[in-house]
C-alpha cells in the first residue's frame, strides 16, 4: 500500500536522492544537506505544533510504500511566503501607447519586478520519482494537500499559489535565464537556483533591474518561454488547473514558470471533499478509487483505495481493516474523503 505521512529524520537519505534527482530548477529540494536537514526540523517543528494558527508552518509530506518501506515521492505546503524573505516575482503587464499626431495605438508587454506575495500560503516541492508515474500517485501527492487545507483552513491563506518549473534544457539551460544573465548577471543559471534554494536573496535585490522590461526587448527564445511550465512540470499544472487555479501574469524571475493561484473556498478538491465517520469492515473493491485521509496533524496519514465505501444514510466510510490500521484510524473517529 502506498501512503502519505509527514516527513522525518529518518527520511534524510531518500529526501537528499530525491533532491538530486529532481534536477535543474526545483528550488524546494537544494543538494544541500544542511538546507535538507533544516526542512525537515521546520517540518517537525510545524507538525508538533498545536497551536491552530501557525502562519509560518511547513509542511512536507513523503509518499510512502508500507511494504519496501521506499520513498516514492514529495508534496508540500508552506502556510506563508514572502515574509521572513521577499517572495519575488515577474509581473506581466501591458502598457497601451498612443500617437494621436501619428494616429498610432500600441500595446506593449512589460516585465515588473514584484513581492506581490506576501503571507500567502504556497504549495510547492511536488515530485514523484519516475519510476512510478504511472497510475495515480501523481494525483493523489498532489489533491492530498487540499484534503489537509480543507481540514486545517485555520492554518493557511486564503489564496494558494503554486509556482512551476519553467523551461531549461538537461543540462539546466533557461533561454530567459540567458537573456538575463548576458544583460545583467555573471553567474549560470543553476548557481542562481542554488542560492535561492538556501536562502540567499540578496543578489536579486542588488542585481535584478528595478525598472519594467520590455518584453520585446528579449531575444526571440526568451520570449517564447514566459509563462511556459517545464515539460515535466505539464502534468502537475493541468492538474492544477482542473483544480480551478489560474494565472494571472506572474512568472518566475530565473526561468520565467507560471505562478497560478486560487481560492481556498474555491479549489474543487476543498469543495468536494467529505467528512465522515470511519467503520472498519471487510469490503470489496469498490468502482471508485476514493482518497481519504485522518484529521491529524503529526500522524496525519493518507491513501487512495477501492477497499472503501460510503454511507450516504449514515455518513459512514466503511473501510478495510488494512487502511484503518495504516491511516491509524478506529472505528467512529472522523475521515476525511474525496471520490476521484
Amino acid at each position: 500500500m502506498q501512503i502519505i505521512r509527514p516527513i522525518r529524520f529518518d527520511d534524510f537519505s531518500a529526501l537528499q536522492q530525491i533532491s538530486i534527482e529532481s534536477g535543474h530548477g526545483f528550488t524546494s529540494l537544494p543538494q544541500c544537506d544542511d538546507q535538507l536537514s533544516a526542512k525537515i526540523k521546520a517540518v517537525e517543528d510545524t507538525v508538533n505544533n498545536a497551536q491552530p494558527l501557525n502562519h509560518n508552518g511547513s509542511y512536507l509530506f513523503v509518499l510512502e510504500d508500507t511494504d519496501s518501506k521506499e520513498i516514492l515521492g514529495t508534496t508540500g505546503i508552506e502556510a506563508a511566503v514572502g515574509i521572513s524573505s521577499p517572495l519575488y516575482h515577474y509581473r506581466l503587464s501591458k502598457i497601451k501607447q498612443r500617437s494621436k499626431s501619428l494616429g498610432v495605438n500600441r500595446t506593449v508587454s512589460t516585465l515588473n519586478l514584484c513581492n506581490d506575495y506576501h503571507g500567502t500560503t504556497e504549495i510547492c516541492t511536488l515530485f514523484l520519482r519516475e519510476a512510478y508515474r504511472k497510475g495515480t500517485a501523481g494525483r493523489l501527492l498532489s489533491k492530498i494537500r487540499f484534503l489537509f487545507m480543507a481540514q486545517h483552513p485555520q492554518r493557511f491563506s486564503p489564496k494558494i499559489i503554486a509556482e512551476m518549473r519553467g523551461v531549461s534544457d538537461e543540462q539546466g539551460n533557461s533561454p530567459f535565464w540567458h537573456w538575463l544573465q548576458e544583460h545583467f548577471f555573471d553567474i549560470e543559471f543553476s548557481e542562481a537556483v542554488h542560492l535561492v534554494g538556501i536562502g540567499d536573496k540578496q543578489f536579486i535585490a542588488e542585481l535584478m533591474p528595478k525598472y519594467p522590461i520590455y518584453v520585446s526587448l528579449l531575444s526571440q527564445a526568451a520570449q517564447s518561454v514566459i509563462g511556459t511550465a517545464h515539460n515535466n512540470t505539464v502534468p502537475a499544472l493541468r492538474l492544477l488547473q482542473q483544480e480551478g487555479f489560474t494565472h494571472k501574469g506572474y512568472v518566475d524571475l530565473f526561468d520565467a514558470g507560471p505562478t497560478v493561484e486560487a481560492q481556498l473556498s474555491e479549489i474543487s478538491s476543498v469543495n468536494n471533499s467529505v467528512l465522515a465517520k470511519v467503520n472498519i469492515a471487510h469490503i470489496s473493491d469498490n468502482a471508485d478509487n476514493i482518497m481519504l485521509c485522518n484529521t491529524k496533524i503529526s500522524d496525519f496519514r493518507a491513501t487512495l483505495s477501492k477497499q472503501v465505501s460510503f454511507d450516504h444514510a449514515k455518513n459512514t466510510l466503511n473501510i478495510s481493516p488494512e487502511i484503518a490500521e495504516h491511516l491509524l484510524l478506529q472505528n467512529q473517529d472522523d475521515v476525511r474523503f474525496l471520490v476521484l
